[in-house]
């Protein structure tokens, strides 16, 4: 039985991530992701304003006047959703957790994929990859993508992003527009990033709590990582203590900046007190700039 609290959390995303995709992110999705190529439709007679490099030379020698191909865009495409469940998702202040925001931000990408007609696809990864659910379409699969958020119990507690990018390679041998949703605390996943640049298509989705970069003013602290157990004792009370703390911190959040951007990968930096559609529609309107 689901605990009647996660049914709460699952049908407010559910409606929450319908609403957003409905009345705010209507047609920008389809704009910036097209479909995956072309293919051929028909032939037709050239006429004056036709562009020259669209004229079928064999069919135009054939019949004695120029004729031009034409093309009908492939619009249905794949979207994969690779969803970090490692421990560190369950880190959250006063915004609610990243794996909560995790949950909405995928909602809102499947509802906006099903209504351009593509597939959607999730990945659940930790240390290793946790499970797999092949693209489909309709918006029964987007509540069972949401409920598998919050009910799925992983067996690992780290975090593996190459593990999950190298069974993309292996799942999806077709272009995909993948987006990777975690915090991205891991390290060494740079030739599995690139491998997976050479055929799909991804984009980042950074999440992270502010708490991560601040210490409670509350004298010694102790912290403990989520995923490895170590635990650390420090005095929360001290100025530099805890300006040392941000530092690193921040260095940390903008050394994964940097990997991405090094590699080419789009990113969305997504704080777990932000508006899902907002950062979503600021990303769509920045890329679409890129390819005007």
């Amino acid at each position: 039985m689901i605990p009647r609290e996660i049914i709460k959390k699952i049908k407010r995303i559910h409606i929450k991530s319908s609403r957003s995709v409905n009345s705010i992110m209507a047609g920008q999705y389809r704009s910036v992701f097209k479909g995956s190529g072309i293919e051929f439709e028909e032939v037709r007679e050239y006429s004056p304003g036709d562009e020259i490099k669209a004229i079928d030379w064999k069919v135009s020698a054939r019949l004695g006047r120029p004729f031009i191909k034409l093309y009908r865009e492939e619009r249905e495409s794949v979207v994969m959703l690779l969803i970090d469940m490692s421990a560190s998702q369950g880190f959250g202040t006063f915004s609610g957790l990243k794996l909560e925001k995790a949950a909405e931000v995928a909602s809102v990408l499947a509802f906006s994929a099903i209504r351009n007609n593509d597939k959607v696809g999730v990945i659940f990864f930790t240390d290793r990859v946790e499970k797999y659910i092949p693209p489909q379409k309709g918006t029964g699969h987007i509540w069972r993508l949401i409920k598998e958020i919050f009910t799925f119990v992983p067996e690992g507690k780290g975090t593996c992003l190459a593990s999950s990018l190298d069974f993309l390679a292996k799942v999806a041998r077709k272009k995909t527009t993948t987006f990777i949703l975690s915090d991205f605390l891991d390290s060494g996943f740079q030739k599995s990033l690139r491998t997976a640049l050479q055929r799909h298509e991804l984009i980042s989705v950074l999440l992270y709590d502010e708490g991560d970069f601040h210490l409670p003013e509350q004298g010694i602290v102790s912290l403990s990582c989520f995923e490895t157990g170590k635990e650390l004792l420090l005095d929360a009370s001290d100025k530099r203590t805890r300006a040392y703390y941000k530092g690193r911190k921040k260095a940390q959040h903008n050394s994964i900046l940097e990997i991405l951007k090094k590699n080419g990968v789009d990113l969305v930096e997504m704080g777990t007190g932000a508006s899902v559609s907002d950062s979503l529609q600021r990303y769509f309107r920045n890329r679409e700039r890129r390819k005007l």
